[in-house]
């Protein structure tokens, strides 16, 4: 049996015996059908799948791979077994029958051979001939595209004999009968109404159409002996055609025949010279008013003269357009005319505009006079939005911009210089108004009239620049990224010249900047004003200012506006934060005038040390004093006008904490150096009693001197607690006064505070 021969099959696994059967159990990236494939690659059919498959596991599927193949072998040979071992005894006389059937195959072979000879030969003869065929029939197109292009040639120059030489030669009237008689090719045969004019131009339309084909005939039969023999007869009708052709064009513009105009910009453009018809345009009729409205002559166009004014020659020239060049541009610009490609905007109209600017007023493009450069600039975008309007579409005007004159002509207004000159006028103005070291605190009489109702003189001059940026007068619109710029760098420079200040003036003369000597001289009252102006800038920029600019900014997405108001926002909150520093440093000056006051109360030790005075009854001279500086400045007209209820609560609330946090340190200091001294003199007055032998009993009815001390701080305390509250602070609410009260007050009173 054959199944001695081979392995036996492996044994089932308990799915194949208890569970379902399976079709095919292996795994997805094993394919058993690309092992059968003539390509297959063993050594890379691994490599590629130890990237993700264990070399085991690949060697477990494939020994089970071939275990399933083992036991199909072996169901194919058990199944054909019978008729396997019977073939042997079918097999009768094999070679008898090999040997009757060799003749006929042999001589079939023969036949075929010599029929495949035969028709090899004759295939031979077929390809000869075809090819022989196809020389014979490029040689056949050559020869008709040569005769085709001596005919074309022949036919242009026979149109061009029956063009008038010059514009003068031709009738203005009808045609006659006689001379249409002489036109040939169908083109004689126009309408009693026709003119001369329109007939040569249709006839000039015939031969440009006749030069394109030509154009064809010779860029298909380049480097050809017969083709370069009619070279110059070629470049002869090219050129008298060019001629007719411009003299045509001149004389419909100069007649506004508008069906001549039309007939030869169809011939310019079937030639392909729509450059030339823009350019005599250009010379012909536009050219001769540009320059006797901007003459070339540079001895006429002085720099600096007030020739340089481009509004009123932009308006002359906007009139010679509406009068003598809209025609033109309306026959080439018509829907369906097949005429769009030319470009008379600007390769005829902006173009000589532009070379008469360029040599006749030069200097009207020079920003370094910045209001002459600004008006011209706005006077010349006026002048290409004008223009623009003869443009029939948007992707015209688009096209019309992307023009290399158009280009040429912006990149004249050098918008660079000009935003540097006005940076350094602007910026260079505030600049010199902060660091000019003089007083910056007008006296209320002198105080300048402004509409923001601005105080200190370097706020009048930040407003007056923050106006300069957005003036009409200033602004570029191309530039009006960079003029936000300085908008904002304005705004930073102020901010950082108070901030300074501010600093300089708490640093004290010692560690003062340079330029920042007003800040250390500027009296509390005279910081009400930086406050009030940076509430008058605050709100002007965040409100007028931001709307203003805004408007102006319009156009641009809504992106790029929302990063505008937030920076313009951001420059206002930065100034406004530094009113609680100035709020703060006029806090500092009170306290300190105040503590001049309080440093009185070191006088009281000596009120009552070594001294038989009796107990205090009413409070010092110096209580009056202490909260005098604070009161004034809360009283006087300038806090009531410019301090606002909020921040002047907090300058109230602040400075009565620090100067009861100055009284409760050197009261508390005070009483403690009494004590101390106190308990000294006790100890020496005990020791030279007993070396006395005097009695060493102390009179306790006797009041001490620091109790004395202690009474009088606390008659003290209790006046100031009374100021405090005649200026609205509950002094009770106060902890350093607390802490004060429990210091110096009675013991019977410790628990509660009262005035």
């Amino acid at each position: 049996m054959a199944t001695d021969l081979l392995h036996s099959p492996l044994p089932k696994s308990a799915t194949d015996l208890f569970g379902d059967p399976v079709e095919d159990s292996r795994p997805l990236w094993l394919n058993p059908s690309k092992f059968s494939d003539p390509e297959f690659d063993p050594e890379s059919y691994i490599s590629d799948l130890r990237t993700f498959v264990p070399f085991d596991t690949l060697r477990l599927e494939l020994q089970t791979h071939l275990g399933t193949l083992k036991h199909e072998l072996v169901e194919l040979i058990n199944r054909d077994y019978a008729d396997f071992v019977s073939l042997s005894t079918k097999l009768v006389d094999v070679d008898s029958a090999v040997v009757r059937m060799r003749a006929p195959l042999l001589e079939i072979k023969e036949k075929i051979l010599a029929f495949r000879g035969s028709v090899d030969s004759s295939l031979a003869v077929m390809q000869s001939r075809l090819k022989q065929r196809s020389q014979a029939s490029g040689a056949r197109e050559l020869l008709e595209l040569l005769l085709d292009t001596f005919h074309v040639v022949s036919k242009i120059e026979k149109l061009i004999k029956e063009l008038p030489s010059v514009p003068s030669d031709w009738p203005s009237g009808p045609i006659k009968s006689s001379e249409r008689d002489q036109l040939s090719n169908g083109i004689s045969h126009a309408d009693n109404g026709t003119n001369m004019r329109e007939t040569q131009s249709m006839l000039l339309e015939r031969i440009a159409s006749e030069m394109n084909r030509l154009k064809f005939y010779v860029a298909h039969s380049k480097d050809m002996p017969f083709i370069d023999n009619l070279v110059k007869r070629i470049q002869t009708a090219t050129l008298s055609l060019e001629t007719s052709l411009r003299h045509c064009f001149i004389d419909g513009l100069e007649h506004r025949d508008a069906n001549a105009i039309y007939n030869c910009l169809r011939a310019y453009a079937a030639i392909d010279h729509m450059g030339s018809a823009e350019e005599i345009f250009g010379s012909a009729i536009v050219a001769p008013f540009i320059h006797k409205v901007i003459p070339i002559d540079l001895s006429e166009a002085v720099s600096g003269s007030s020739g340089d004014d481009l509004e009123p020659d932009y308006e002359k020239i906007k009139r010679f357009v509406e009068d003598n060049c809209k025609f033109l541009l309306e026959i080439s610009s018509a829907e369906n005319s097949g005429l769009h490609m030319f470009r008379f905007l600007a390769n005829s109209v902006l173009k000589e505009v532009l070379s008469a600017l360029q040599k006749g007023k030069p200097g009207a493009f020079s920003p370094g006079r910045p209001k002459e450069f600004l008006k011209n600039y706005k006077s010349s975008l006026d002048f290409l939005e004008y223009l623009e309007g003869y443009c029939p579409s948007i992707s015209a005007v688009s096209k019309f911009r992307e023009e290399e004159v158009y280009v040429k002509f912006m990149k004249l207004w050098n918008t660079g210089v000009y935003y540097s000159l006005r940076f350094q006028e602007i910026a260079g103005a505030l600049d010199s108004s902060l660091t000019a070291g003089t007083a910056v605190f007008p006296s209320q009489s002198s105080t300048q009239d402004n509409p923001q109702g601005l105080i200190l003189k370097q706020s009048i001059s930040l407003m007056d620049c923050l106006k300069s940026c957005w003036s009409e007068d200033i602004l570029l619109l191309s530039c009006s990224d960079k003029f936000l710029r300085l908008f904002l760098q304005l705004l930073s420079r102020y901010s950082n010249w108070l901030s300074g200040g501010l600093s300089a003036r708490k640093a004290g003369n010692s560690t003062a900047k340079s330029g920042y000597e007003w800040a250390i001289s500027a009296a509390p009252e005279d910081l009400l004003y930086i406050i009030h102006d940076i509430n008058c800038i605050v709100e002007e920029v965040c409100g007028d200012y931001l709307a203003n600019i805004t408007e102006l900014l319009k156009t641009c997405p809504p992106d790029v506006l929302d990063l505008v108001k937030k920076s313009i926002l951001q420059s206002g909150n930065c100034l406004k934060d530094l009113q609680p520093a100035t709020v703060s440093s006029i806090m500092e000056t009170l306290v300190e005038k105040s503590v001049e006051d309080l440093r009185q109360l070191k006088g009281i030790t000596a009120t009552y040390r070594m001294t038989n005075k009796p107990l205090p009854v009413r409070h010092s001279p110096y209580v009056h004093g202490i909260l005098r500086p604070l009161k004034v400045f809360l009283e006087g007209e300038r806090a009531k006008k410019y301090l606002k209820s909020d921040m002047r609560e907090d300058l109230l609330k602040g400075a009565s904490f620090e100067i009861t946090q100055r009284y409760y340190e050197l009261a508390s200091d005070l009483v403690g150096m009494a004590r101390r001294t106190e308990s000294s003199l006790q100890k020496i007055r005990l020791g030279a009693q007993r070396r006395g032998g005097a009695s060493s009993e102390v009179s306790d009815s006797n009041v001490s001197e620091i109790d004395k001390i202690c009474m009088q701080l606390f008659l003290d305390i209790q006046e100031f607690g009374r100021n405090l509250g005649s200026l609205g602070v509950d002094a009770r609410k106060i902890p350093a006064y607390q802490s004060l009260w429990h210091c110096v007050a009675p013991p019977d009173k410790q628990n509660t505070i009262s005035f």
